[in-house]
């Protein structure tokens, strides 16, 4: 099941991504990653669970990660 809605951990981060204008090559980027993710979960690099900070795991109780490269980044 694919989600409808993006939802940001934290409403400074939501904020700061609607401020960039439509042609900002970050925010163009930023969703070429929104919709790769959707289509695909798993794209990305998996993080080894011994590599995940503690403080990630224990503030948005992960148990896995996943990185997305994203360009010029």
């Amino acid at each position: 099941m694919k989600p409808d809605k993006i939802v940001f951990i934290d409403e400074s981060l939501e904020d700061a991504f609607n401020s960039l204008s439509e042609s900002d090559p970050t925010k163009k980027a930023l969703i070429k990653a929104i919709r790769d993710i959707r289509e695909n979960c798993y794209c990305g690099r998996n993080v080894k669970k011994r590599l995940i900070p503690k403080k990630l795991i224990e503030k948005h109780r992960i148990n896995n990660l996943w990185i997305y490269n994203l360009p010029s980044a």
